[in-house]
């Protein structure tokens, strides 16, 4: 809805343009008046919409023409005045003034207007009025309203600015087909839409509940019980069908906006529209999407506010239909069926992506994790999916702005092909390891489960990037700088496998970023890396904790994953000459990751000689 209105009024010369004008504006009779007015405005105060009029009056003369034109193209509605007193003049509107309009590719509302009815003799039925306009708003659907009036008695005068700004503000041409009479399709859709948000049980009927509250919602306050009942009862008469268990279905929910409209309600089917968020053309609007308040500080991520969590949960416990405390595929997908063009996530593969059972179900920590990931890449996608699935009031604050006291964390994976990085990700949402390798096939893969530190859970979002475009994404210094920790992936087996991502950190400057090394397989042999420096001297000389030593298929991880938060936590302890301050949290650091080291080392000697213990006892 725009926040002024345009009206134009055109016809031929005598038929009192000019006259409307002036009897507007002085609310009482007055002579005719010979004369172009100027531009009128009048103020939003003024009017029953709350809006600016601007009404321009026009010459039809052949000299004025390129003026006539200029102003057709800047109206936003157009009122053709024709002399009720001589049929010749209404034949002019279709004749001359509709196809004219058309001629200039103008596609905005027109009223047509009857003036001089004083003139007319009372023989004349009010019935002539329909049987002379029908015709030509059946072959001009642009034509919205016929209205008759006195300019001169100041009759229907400020009636036919006001259908003019209704024209504009509660246009009938995008929701109703008037030759076939039935609401249009997009109204349909937007409708249905609508009714499955109001329905918060998901039962298929609005309750008494509901139905208030989509009132107080929408009107700003909630229907009496005498009014309830009135409008169950014209539902009873009319549609029957519309009522189910004394609650209003979607075919009443539907029935009612087709009757608002055909009454001329326009007004409010459009007021429940943009409530929910729709423009003219019946689509969810860029501002209702993603708010233009919405704008993100330097150096802050995105994180859901307790609100956005709320809201995700009881969306979760609404379509969880067996009460199982999981979302099989199918209620998964009814989830988003019912109000929003399907799911959001940024990885294609859900179950890949997020905790789920082995049947594939995705539990509430998973879904809820899942969002988080959404919200930390991608906040203005969870914006518009707070909004396409019925988030009730202000959506940003459903999210937050996290500097300090963060609980998302983010952290690239860089590895060599084959280097372990996929196991990581499967162990972060606790699936199992497979021997078979399946090389990657999307550029970028990720995965997102909640870690407890120090009491609390933190979500942790991985993100493994393939060697194909590792080089692109590390060149993107945003893209590093939105992420909070590195982990630097190699193979314990693979002696060319720690050269990869060490001359990954050198080419690409990572010595300014949080960087985590983590060898992998260590239920192998370890093999000398074909580097001029071994790992663990080369992390010492960088002023970094040793290699993590980890093995996804023994399950032994080795805190690997609260490391990665710690380091999101405390990012200094990650980073060769940070601050003075931190060199004591790093030494610690340092010195429990060396006995981490030691740890898993020691347990992967034991491994090793058990197994040559068992060789020996072969043949």
């Amino acid at each position: 809805m725009g926040d002024a209105v345009r009206i134009l009024l055109v016809g031929d010369d005598q038929v009192g343009k000019s006259t409307l004008v002036m009897s507007l504006l002085t609310e009482e009779a007055v002579p005719h008046v010979y004369h172009v007015v100027p531009e009128v405005t009048i103020p939003p105060d003024w009017t029953r919409e709350k809006v600016t009029l601007r009404i321009v009056d026009s010459s039809s003369r052949p000299e004025n023409r390129d003026q006539l034109d200029a102003e057709i193209r800047r109206a936003d509605v157009i009122c053709i005045v024709h002399d009720a007193t001589q049929p010749e003049s209404l034949a002019r509107v279709a004749s001359y003034w509709l196809p004219s309009i058309r001629q200039l590719g103008r596609n905005v509302p027109v009223v047509v207007v009857g003036n001089k009815i004083d003139l007319r003799g009372p023989d004349v039925a009010n019935a002539r009025l329909e049987a002379d306009v029908l015709p030509i708003m059946n072959e001009f659907k642009e034509v919205e309203t016929c209205i008759e009036c006195s300019a001169r008695e100041a009759l229907n005068v400020s009636e036919i600015f006001y259908f003019a700004q209704k024209a504009v503000l509660y246009p009938t041409v995008p929701l109703y087909d008037s030759r076939e009479h039935t609401i249009k399709p997009a109204c349909l859709e937007a409708l249905r839409r609508i009714f499955r948000l109001c329905d918060r049980d998901g039962n298929g009927v609005l309750d008494d509940a509901e139905i208030n509250d989509f009132q107080l919602n929408v009107f700003g306050a909630p229907l009496q019980n005498h009014e309830l009942e009135l409008v169950k009862s014209v539902i009873d008469e009319k549609e029957p069908e519309g009522l189910t268990d004394g609650g209003i279905n979607e075919l009443g929910f539907l029935f009612l906006h087709t009757m608002f409209i055909q009454k001329g309600r326009l007004e409010t089917t459009w007021l429940v529209l943009r409530h929910y968020g729709y423009g003219d053309d019946l689509t969810l609007r860029e501002d209702y999407l993603r708010p233009p308040s919405f704008v993100v500080p330097p150096e802050h991520a995105v994180e859901l506010a307790p609100k956005g969590y709320q809201f995700f949960t009881e969306l979760f416990q609404r379509f969880d239909d067996d009460k199982d405390g999981a979302l099989k595929p199918h209620e998964l997908e009814n989830l988003f069926a019912a109000t929003a063009p399907g799911a959001p996530w940024a990885a294609p593969d859900l179950v890949a992506s997020t905790l789920t059972h082995p049947n594939g179900a995705v539990t509430l920590q998973g879904f809820l994790a899942q969002w988080a990931l959404t919200t930390l890449l991608m906040p203005d996608v969870t914006l518009a999916y707070l909004a396409y699935l019925g988030y009730e009031g202000d959506r940003t604050q459903a999210l937050r702005f996290a500097n300090t006291h963060r609980t998302v964390f983010n952290c690239l994976v860089l590895g060599a092909t084959g280097a372990g990085k996929t196991a990581l990700l499967r162990g972060l949402i606790q699936q199992p390891f497979t021997d078979k390798y399946t090389p990657t096939a999307e550029p970028t893969r990720a995965a997102v489960n909640t870690v407890v530190m120090h009491g609390q859970e933190m979500y942790l979002v991985m993100q493994e990037l393939s060697p194909g475009v590792a080089s692109e994404v590390l060149t993107q210094r945003k893209r590093l700088d939105a992420c909070d920790v590195i982990c630097l992936v190699y193979d314990s087996s693979d002696a060319h496998s720690f050269a990869y991502v060490a001359n990954l950190r050198e080419k690409y400057g990572l010595d300014g970023y949080p960087c985590v090394f983590v060898a992998t397989k260590s239920d192998r042999d370890l093999v000398a890396q074909k580097y001029p420096v071994q790992p663990d001297a080369y992390c010492r000389d960088a002023g970094l904790a040793p290699p993590l030593s980890v093995s996804m298929k023994e399950s032994a991880t080795a805190d690997l994953y609260a490391r990665l938060v710690g380091v999101g936590l405390d990012p200094g302890i990650a980073i060769p000459g940070f601050a003075q301050s931190h060199h004591a949290a790093a030494a610690a650091l340092v010195r429990y990751a060396t006995w981490t080291a030691v740890s898993a080392a020691l347990v992967a000697a034991a491994v090793a000689l058990g197994m040559r213990v068992y060789r020996r006892k072969g043949p």
